[in-house]
């Protein structure tokens, strides 16, 4: 639900110039006559990859979605297209005790899974300001994104931009994010290419700022989009880092909510 008369959290210490700095983790959208729209939920995701001995794959992604999905969590298990014997565990929720009171303990038991920490991700949905149903695009949508069967192949990646970038002016920065933006509706709209937006600043072990998940149900669409994307402002003159990339291909899905 929407919330719009809960106040701002009290001013905090006062920053630059003695300017009071308003401290507001809520997300924040526009309502339909631009109002401003709050709500205090955000969904976590959490990426795990992991090498399997060898032949058991397909066995290991079956009792874990068992178990996983007896522990209450919810997720994907996708194969890793780049290695034969590698495997990785998405999982999303609300609250992100659950990643180390319901996913580490089933995942710890299985003792042929050797992690592989530098394909860990984990973000955090967030709004932008504009959403008018905020609770569609940070709760339902990334859920319903990964859950779709029919989009079966998945890329995943952190990036960080540039200190630059966040001094730009408001307007340009929007400028920049608008070029992005249509070029993935676009592959969007063509049923090529969808994607999940997650924030990961101080979540992330390397520093990144953001992860991203496109989705889809070929693969050589998602590898074109991101080609696409090098084209823009923001990827050619503002992007410091990108990767590394996770391709995968969904094994089991599993939603406690659902069944």
């Amino acid at each position: 639900m929407t919330d719009e008369s809960s106040p701002k959290a009290a001013a905090g210490s006062p920053g630059h110039g003695g300017a009071p700095f308003e401290v507001d983790v809520r997300e924040r959208g526009r309502g339909p006559k631009g109002e401003p729209i709050y709500l205090e939920r955000r969904l976590f995701m959490q990426l795990l990859s992991f090498h399997v001995e060898v032949g058991e794959v397909t066995a290991a992604a079956r009792g874990l979605k068992a178990e996983l999905c007896a522990a209450g969590a919810s997720g994907v298990i996708y194969r890793d297209v780049n290695l034969p014997s590698g495997l990785a565990v998405l999982t999303y929720t609300e609250d992100p005790t659950d990643f180390v009171t319901r996913v580490a303990p089933t995942i710890e038991r299985y003792t042929s899974l050797s992690p592989r920490p530098e394909l860990t991700m984990i973000g955090r949905s967030y709004s932008t300001g504009f959403e008018q149903d905020l609770q569609f695009w940070l709760i339902d949508r990334p859920k319903k994104t990964v859950q779709n069967d029919a989009w079966p192949w998945a890329i995943w990646y952190p990036l960080r931009r540039t200190g630059a970038f966040n001094r730009l002016p408001e307007r340009e920065k929007g400028q920049i994010l608008m070029e992005h933006g249509v070029i993935g509706r676009a592959y969007g709209d063509r049923d090529l290419a969808h994607d999940v937006r997650l924030a990961c600043h101080g979540l992330d072990q390397n520093d990144n700022e953001f992860l991203i998940g496109l989705v889809g149900k070929e693969l050589h669409p998602l590898s074109h989009v991101v080609q696409s994307m090098r084209g823009t402002r923001q990827t050619s003159e503002y992007m410091e880092k990108m990767g590394p990339f996770f391709v995968g291909y969904a094994l089991e899905r599993f939603d406690a909510e659902n069944g």
